[in-house]
């Protein structure tokens, strides 16, 4: 299940390619675009909607669409330069969740400078897992600690900002446990349950897995 988001994936190479397929397998919309054409003409067969463009161009950006697309992969991890145009781009176009490849922590820091909201190294999460997270919960970053108990990062929702944790009540709402909070860089485990939650906080979750579609 996608919960009817629409997906973009730059960079067809083994992740990319990986990604756009499972994306597609489990009936999601998916744009996948690599600057290759002969790429595009081998993954067209398994993914409907693929285009051959240069996507560190705005314009191209613009023709492609991107600012209607809700979550975009950038899978170009052996280009950093156009990884980092590309993340520009997709965020100056309003798109919410960039998610972009890295080959390793000084590109990592980079691609989060200049907005990617997840940076992923493909040898310690494969594409078809970055794909399956995304469609089995609707969440950007799971962790399964266990077969029945997830590690989740949680955006406020808009009717929980303002509010505390004692007033939320989540882990009797959701069987949930928070175990730290998240705004921006800073990252605070020592919680205060009486303080307002704000709208830019994230929070970083213990949950049994089952759960996971009611919370969404």
């Amino acid at each position: 299940m996608s919960f009817h988001k629409s997906y973009a994936v730059f960079g067809l190479g083994r992740y990319g390619l990986a990604v756009a397929k499972e994306l597609v397998d489990h009936g999601a919309e998916v744009l996948a675009v690599d600057c290759d054409q002969t790429i595009v003409n081998s993954a067209i067969a398994d993914i409907p909607f693929c285009k051959c463009a240069d996507v560190t161009n705005a314009e191209v950006i613009d023709q492609l669409g991107i600012a209607n697309i809700d979550v975009v992969i950038i899978a170009m991890a052996n280009n950093l330069e156009a990884s980092v145009l590309a993340v520009m781009l997709c965020k100056e176009a309003g798109v919410k969740t960039v998610i972009a490849k890295c080959a390793n922590e000084t590109n990592r820091k980079i691609l989060t400078k200049v907005g990617a909201d997840k940076v992923v190294f493909p040898e310690k999460e494969s594409g078809t897992r970055l794909a399956k997270n995304l469609l089995s919960s609707g969440f950007v970053d799971v962790i399964e600690l266990s077969n029945d108990v997830s590690l989740i990062d949680l955006d406020v929702k808009p009717e929980w900002a303002g509010k505390t944790l004692v007033e939320l009540n989540l882990r009797k709402k959701y069987t949930i446990n928070v175990v730290a909070i998240r705004k921006g860089d800073t990252l605070e485990t020592s919680i205060d349950p009486t303080a307002k939650l704000e709208s830019d906080m994230q929070l970083v979750v213990i949950i049994n897995t089952s759960k996971l579609q009611k919370l969404k």
